[in-house]
């Protein structure tokens, strides 16, 4: 099923019917148990006063029993042997013998009894005073412990039914054990429990379609801001326009987060894009500008040798290099390279930079303590270009000093380039760390750079888990601070 909905439907319909499913075979359960039991109560009963009776020592043919179409009634003795069956019983199972023709039994003096007068003077012995034995009437007893139960069938009158025996043990007078088996009918269970199971299975599909439908319903309300959410996403690819957004619903759910989460990829892309086209453009710019100069000097070079300007070629060169250079390194940066994994003296580095700048016209002035050890862990080569670019910018506006400082301090190591030049405005310190952002409009381009040094000094620095952030000085001018994470 490719459909969310028809998913959603079908899991939460076989889910509804699992449950229901177990929750009426419990139901079933329980019943059946309850009703069986309210029957083997019954059988109980009816076993304990016919019990009652034989231990009286009531005649077998004078056993009185209620409802006998109802609770049919065997007795038997110690051998098994049927000595008393209720009317109009006809056959029997479930009670340990199908026997239902009454057999005279010697120990309890047949069916009638053993009250018969064996002295011969038609006296009765067991009167009182009469000097009769320890086997007088009353003298029974009726077993107080709990019955055995079974199920069973018995033919009452020509109807066959099942039943629920009751046995319970009785002793004569004279001694003789006597077993009374006495059912219940269960006809009452079995068509509760037909009942209900009829009801189950007639309301389980119509319930089962109602939960499907509803399931539909819903799944389809709660997605439809889905669809539309689709849709746009569709259109915004087709018309390929990064300025429009999904319709986010009102609600706080999942949907809505959603609809959130995906204009706001949509708002990223769209920066992103805008960044990259710029980029473009102003790389297109900036080439354009030394390719442009190098032709032409190439080109009067060729027309006339003696007018060739060969300091100024190579000038365009090292220009257009450089940036090819600067684009490299940012595509590099953009594409998400990761910087080594070198440890390195950061102090050393920086003597190393400034060592280079002998001959420039403000020579940087260095200040790093001999005892400090501030290693880093990073790549060599994108530190250096960080530290050149800090005082190729600071040299750049400097009026007559530049000054290197590194000291270990807020849990890293901070290299601090300030100039004595006319500073950054607070309102432009982080423009400046822009792509092709050049505050000072009036330089000449030869003069000024391309904009993208501080962009790649602060690019650089965040990949090295590093910031890079410029203030003022108190010589008047700017103050860059490049703080990096300590190795190890």
């Amino acid at each position: 099923m490719r459909s969310v909905r028809a998913r959603a439907a079908l899991g939460a319909t076989v889910v509804v019917a699992v449950a229901l499913i177990g929750a009426g075979l419990a139901v079933l359960l329980v019943l059946r148990a309850n009703l069986t039991d309210q029957a083997g109560l019954q059988a109980e009963v009816v076993a304990r006063e016919v019990a009652g009776q034989l231990a009286l020592d009531v005649p077998y043919d004078r056993l009185e029993t209620h409802d006998e179409e109802d609770h049919p009634v065997q007795v038997t003795d110690e051998d098994g042997r049927v000595v008393a069956v209720s009317k109009d019983l006809e056959a029997i199972s479930g009670t340990g013998t199908d026997q239902v023709a009454p057999v005279p039994s010697p120990a309890a003096g047949g069916p009638t009894g053993s009250g018969g007068d064996d002295d011969g003077d038609g006296g009765d012995d067991s009167a009182p005073g009469r000097g009769g034995d320890d086997s007088a009437p009353g003298r029974g007893e009726v077993d107080s412990g709990d019955p055995d139960f079974g199920n069973g069938t018995a033919t009452v009158d020509g109807d066959t039914a099942d039943y629920r025996f009751a046995s319970v043990r009785a002793t004569t007078s004279a001694g003789v054990t006597l077993t009374v088996h006495a059912g219940a009918p269960l006809a009452a269970e079995q068509e509760a429990v037909g009942s209900v199971r009829g009801a189950m299975l007639i309301g389980l599909p119509v319930l089962l379609l109602v939960v499907a439908g509803v399931t539909w319903l819903v799944t389809r309300r709660a997605l439809r801001p889905v669809e539309g959410i689709r849709r746009e996403m569709a259109a915004i690819t087709a018309s390929e326009d990064l300025s429009r957004r999904v319709p986010e619903p009102g609600s706080r759910d999942e949907i809505a987060r959603l609809a959130r989460t995906t204009n706001e990829t949509l708002t990223a892309l769209e920066a992103s894009v805008d960044r990259q086209r710029r980029f473009v453009a102003d790389a297109s710019h900036e080439l354009r500008s030394p390719i442009a100069s190098l032709r032409t000097q190439l080109e009067v070079g060729a027309a006339h040798p003696e007018l060739l300007d060969v300091p100024g070629a190579v000038a365009d060169t090292v220009r257009l290099q450089a940036l090819a250079t600067d684009l490299l390194l940012l595509a590099r940066l953009d594409a998400g390279e990761r910087p080594g994994r070198t440890t390195l003296d950061l102090g050393a580095l920086v003597r190393e930079e400034v060592a280079q700048r002998t001959g420039d016209p403000v020579v940087p002035t260095v200040s790093v303590p001999d005892s400090g050890v501030f290693e880093v862990v990073g790549s060599r080569g994108q530190l250096a270009r960080v530290i050149g670019n800090l005082l190729d910018n600071a040299e750049r506006h400097a009026h007559s000093a530049v000054t290197v400082s590194v000291r270990g301090g807020r849990g890293g190591v901070v290299v601090a380039v300030t100039d004595d030049g006319a500073g950054v405005p607070p309102q432009e310190r982080e423009r400046i760390f822009e792509r092709f952002v050049r505050l000072d409009d009036a330089r000449s381009r030869d003069e000024g750079g391309a904009g993208l040094g501080l962009a790649i000094a602060r690019d650089v620095a965040v990949r090295h888990g590093g910031r890079l952030s410029v203030d003022g000085a108190r010589e008047g001018g700017a103050r860059f601070e490049l703080w990096l994470p300590p190795a190890g």
